[in-house]
């Protein structure tokens, strides 16, 4: 009886000194602001009505060296690096202790499907349903605030290029789609649902847009860029970013800069050496970064592990703070692609040691690593240069003052918390945006060809259809570790049977796989048929013959595309080109829909297949996009933002290209020795036809003599000619007549897409800025050359339709 009294009176001292600590906790929240520090007076960083630079200046004056290093790395989330899904008492004893600047991919869901036992379950439970993973957020939140010395928050960051990286968050189009739609208005509202998302579930900064150009089409990533053209880009990257910081969410760039490049396009382990002039460099690839950043003014920015000119990106004064805080006037803070730091060392070897190459980055620009090891591998090399004397103090706070500058902006200081975790069940999710994602699906599709005007096919007349080829039924391009998971996926096959019902029989036959037992090797070596293969394409042309219409789904899958995965060649893998022409034989009709990540050199496919649909990587509405588009429901619009090749011969072939540079070999002339090559593009920058016909008049391009600071206003007419709905993106590209130095051929400086009813005209208006006709010359100086300027409007970079010329007076 006296032990249990004594234990009782052990337990309620116990509990009585929890609910004190809880008490003290909860004492630091007062009315209007937060006690961080726990020391009952409101210091200048806790006090809203200060201004930013006081708030900044007044708390890293508290901050001691350990709790400053820790706010320059990322502690990468649960399964990744960190082993615990909830704040736990042994955090006391971990390195962040002292703070963090911020958590990546904290319970985003990605890496957690193949997790077993109890743990796997609670986290799951933990990432949705939404209200839960918001609650959690503001638990791990809560222990940084009330656990740490000065509770300074966490940036909670995730991806999101194609949609938030969370399950069943809303997809997106993979970002080569994106730019296929070269609509700026529903790019803007694509950004805000990221952006909505993210900030109902607690993250506090997305990793997106991409700005890298895909110049080389053998680069794996192809599919993550808008496209080849930097204004491009530039412009939809732009509405990106608004979109995102909309919501009160920071965007962050990736990948700053010249990342899309690798010598050869080589991937995975290369990712170095881009052979691109210092011309090139500023008129191209900065081109994006630069236009986002003055137009946007987005709060983080990733550096990337490549080189230029031998200097390492993320150890380059130069990049990291000559160009883009002196120049672009960049206020965020740099966070490091992953291993980007290492790479220094290991890779690029222009440091001795891993701490040295610690040293550089700090010292060219970068605020924050990222790596998928623990913090503490750059924290400590930190601390030991601090206190060997080779980093300077000062140095160290300007580095910490621009995260917490972020984190100010962010209000992360004043409502640190998801204000109602509940509402995050009514705010996320595919299901909340189904019209949208539907939407950005079907304006993302290009049609390359329409031979006889086989499409729209008319289901009234078709009695059955064969649904054939690796990406028919396939749906793992729908999915990846930059976007959302665990939706249901419809594939083409999917769509095309919701959409025909009972009224249309569908046959489906795989035909082959998307690659063959020798893939990649069978790129190089042409290998027999097995039985097997034989047998599946045999399987395919014999239901074919009983069919109507043949409709094959060729290309790419996630496994053959993507980071890391860049390929040998860029014809159809596997055994699809035997299968596309035993199809063709039969003499019914084929229409293709392709489903890839790069430009593909299908020079057979378009020769002879009749129709061919371009769908990129769509989404998990993609079949019914698909469906609706073959079926007539839908009149494509989209257009294409990277240059089709017709081989890789011709590599590199893209928009824009320098004066000359694609010119055919003549057979005039002394040195006229005929043609050995193929020439010109397979599809052009900015082709994509319609079901419908566009004409294009009145032409209006005022002033036409001016001065180099004025402005310049576009307009022209453009009517739908045709007998449908349809969309025409209306293309404004620039021609300098006469210059200093070598320019390009012309320049994209304006699109619109407009949606114009059978008969109808509208007048699409443009206004030039002197940016716009802005150049490098021979001192590498920005400016307006005077002389001749043609203005020209198109419906591609090729298909141009008026022109007006302008003179920019001395």
């Amino acid at each position: 009886m006296e032990q249990k009294i004594i234990k009782y009176i052990a337990l309620t001292i116990a509990f009585a000194g929890q609910l004190s600590n809880a008490q003290q906790k909860d004492n630091i929240y007062k009315k209007g602001w937060i006690d961080f520090n726990k020391n009952g007076i409101m210091d200048v960083y806790e006090n809203p009505k200060a201004t930013l630079e006081k708030r900044v200046e007044d708390l890293i004056s508290q901050m001691n060296v350990d709790e400053k290093t820790c706010q320059m790395a990322t502690l990468y989330g649960y399964k990744r690096v960190l082993k615990d899904s909830l704040p736990t008492p042994n955090w006391k004893n971990e390195i962040w202790k002292d703070g963090i600047a911020n958590i990546d991919e904290q319970l985003n869901g990605v890496g957690l499907l193949t997790s077993k036992g109890r743990n796997a379950v609670v986290s799951k439970n933990l990432i949705y349903p939404f209200s839960n993973h918001a609650e959690a957020i503001n638990k791990t939140q809560r222990w940084f605030i009330e656990e740490t010395r000065l509770g300074i928050p966490v940036d909670f960051t995730n991806e999101g290029i194609h949609g938030l990286n969370h399950t069943k968050a809303t997809p997106l189009p993979a970002p080569i789609g994106i730019g296929s739609t070269w609509n700026k208005d529903l790019v803007l509202k694509a950004g805000q649902i990221v952006g909505r998302e993210a900030k109902a579930l607690g993250y506090t900064n997305v990793y997106a847009p991409i700005l890298d150009l895909a110049r080389d089409p053998r680069w794996g990533r192809v599919l993550e860029t808008y496209g080849e053209d930097p204004f491009l880009v530039g412009a939809l990257g732009t509405q990106m970013v608004k979109g995102i910081q909309s919501q009160g969410v920071a965007s962050t760039l990736k990948h700053y800069a010249i990342y899309s490049m690798p010598k050869g396009g080589r991937d995975g382990n290369a990712r170095t050496d881009p052979h691109v002039n210092p011309r090139e460099l500023h008129e191209i690839h900065l081109y994006p970064f630069k236009k986002v950043i003055q137009n946007a003014q987005p709060m983080g920015v990733m550096s990337s592990y490549n080189d230029w000119n031998g200097e390492p990106i993320t150890a380059s004064h130069y990049f990291l703070t000559q160009l883009l805080r002196w120049e672009y006037g960049f206020k965020g803070y740099v966070v490091s692609d992953s291993e980007a730091v290492e790479f220094i060392y290991t890779k690029h070897q222009i440091a001795p040691t891993y701490q040295d190459g610690v040293r550089q980055v700090v010292e060219a620009g970068l605020n924050v690593r990222t790596h998928f090891t623990p913090p503490k591998d750059y924290i400590l090399p930190l601390r030991n240069l601090v206190n060997e004397g080779k980093l300077s103090m000062k140095l160290i706070d300007e580095r910490v003052a621009e995260v917490l500058r972020v984190k100010f902006r962010l209000g992360l200081f004043d409502t640190p918390y998801v204000a109602d975790p509940k509402a995050a069940d009514a705010i996320v999710g595919a299901d909340k945006n189904k019209d949208f994602v539907l939407d950005i699906q079907k304006q993302s599709l290009v049609l390359l060809k329409n031979e006889g005007n086989l499409l729209p096919l008319d289901k009234t007349k078709i009695k059955k259809v064969l649904v054939t080829g690796p990406l028919a039924a396939e749906e793992n391009y729908m999915v990846s570790r930059y976007g959302p998971q665990e939706l249901k996926n419809t594939t083409v096959l999917d769509g095309i049977k919701e959409y025909l019902g009972k009224d249309v029989a569908v046959d489906y036959a795989k035909g082959c796989d998307a690659v063959d037992a020798n893939f990649p090797e069978s790129e190089l070596i042409n290998f027999p048929l097995t039985t097997t293969e034989k047998s599946d394409i045999d399987q395919a042309v014999q239901l074919a013959k009983q069919n109507d219409i043949i409709i094959v789904a060729l290309g790419e899958d996630e496994k053959t595309t993507g980071e890391s995965k860049s390929r040998t060649g860029l014809d159809l893998p596997g055994r699809q080109q035997q299968l596309l022409e035993a199809l063709y034989a039969t003499g019914k009709p084929v229409v293709l829909v392709l489903i890839n990540g790069q430009p593909l050199t299908i020079n057979w496919a378009q020769k002879f297949v009749p129709s061919i649909l371009e769908a990129w990587f769509p989404s998990h509405l993609g079949g019914k996009a698909i469906a609706d588009t073959l079926f007539g429901d839908y009149n494509p619009g989209g257009k294409l933002t990277v240059t089709f090749p017709k081989s890789m011969g011709q590599i590199e072939l893209n928009f824009p290209y320098k004066l000359g540079s694609h010119n055919t070999q003549g057979n005039e002339g002394p040195n006229g020795f005929g043609k050995t090559s193929v020439n010109g593009a397979l599809y052009p920058f900015g082709f994509g036809l319609s079901y419908t016909t566009f004409g294009y008049s009145d032409l209006k391009v005022t002033p036409t003599k001016l001065n180099s600071q004025a402005e310049i206003k576009v307009s022209v007419n453009v009517t739908n000619t045709g007998k449908r709905t349809g969309d025409e993106v209306v293309q404004l590209y620039i021609s300098d007549k006469i210059a200093s130095v070598v320019t390009y051929d012309s320049v994209l400086r304006g699109f619109e897409r407009v949606t114009l009813q059978a008969g109808e005209t509208k007048t699409v208006n443009f206004t030039l800025q002197p940016s716009d006709l802005m150049l490098l010359d021979k001192n590498m100086k920005w400016t307006v050359e005077h002389g001749d300027f043609e203005i020209k409007i198109g419906a591609s970079s090729e298909d141009i339709k008026l022109k007006e010329r302008i003179t920019i007076l001395p």
